[in-house]
């Protein structure tokens, strides 16, 4: 895997820099990378998506796994060099790995069809939360998540009802997925250093309890979270009727996934 000092080199080379727009704070922590591997499971053959390569530190340890690698680079200088790099022996995708509305590229879709594969990235600050969302709720072949995101989105993703980090991320993700921290990640472990913490977490789908409306449950939960400092009794109107055990003085962060989705139905 790739030092500190090749991942300088191989920008300089090119003449390119670490862009603050794209979020690109490259992973080069060795054994941060093997952990981030050895809990997705990863085992020759498997299909994994990765998005936002960056040099290819990740991509290489991925190649060395046995894994089938299919990349996403946004940036077109890096795109390029991971061309480089790697040739034939990826699949590389060159764009954004979202599209209008937040879904799946359509050339990222493509390339997974219908194939089982798992996410395993370090991702972009800016796309993460949209990303998970959009694979829980529409990819039903993605298996698996195991992403380095920032602490505090981990945090929103395993809040508890009633704490103040409860939101739509984490009560989308919980519902359709089960969510484990694998271990949090000094800022030391990046270059540039980011100024903020990051964590690694698995999300494993799980729609058993979750609605069939996917996104009509999305659109629920993140309009009543708009209103989230008011009682749930004013956002619905004091005449609508609440399903049994559901207070109309409560807030809407107080409530189970359950209640969430009894209210919902």
């Amino acid at each position: 895997m790739q030092t500190i000092t090749e991942i300088q080199a191989l920008l300089a080379a090119r003449g390119l820099a670490p862009r603050r727009k794209f979020g690109q704070n490259f992973l080069h922590d060795h054994n941060q990378l093997r952990r981030l591997i050895e809990a997705a499971g990863v085992q020759p053959g498997d299909r994994v998506l990765e998005v936002g390569p960056g040099t290819g530190t990740l991509t290489e340890a991925l190649l060395d796994a046995g894994a089938n690698v299919v990349t996403c680079e946004i940036d077109p200088g890096l795109g390029e060099l991971i061309a480089e790099r790697f040739g034939d022996r990826i699949e590389l995708v060159r764009g954004d790995c979202l599209q209008r509305g937040r879904r799946l590229s359509s050339e990222l879709v493509d390339r997974l069809k219908e194939r089982p594969f798992t996410l395993v990235a370090n991702l972009p600050y800016q796309i993460a939360s949209p990303l998970m969302i959009e694979l829980l709720l529409h990819h039903a072949n993605c298996k698996g998540q195991y992403i380095t995101i920032q602490r505090e989105v981990a945090d929103r993703l395993l809040a508890e009802p009633g704490t103040k980090e409860r939101g739509p991320l984490g009560i989308l993700a919980s519902t359709f997925g089960t969510i484990q921290r694998i271990a949090n990640v000094p800022a030391s472990c990046f270059w540039p250093q980011p100024k903020v913490v990051s964590a690694m977490v698995s999300i494993q789908p799980d729609a058993a309890a979750a609605p069939t409306d996917g996104d009509g449950y999305a659109e629920f939960i993140t309009g009543l979270f708009s209103a989230r400092r008011k009682q749930l009794g004013r956002i619905l109107g004091r005449s609508t009727p609440l399903p049994e055990g559901i207070d109309p003085v409560w807030r809407p962060e107080v409530l189970s996934n359950e209640q969430l989705v009894t209210l919902f139905e």
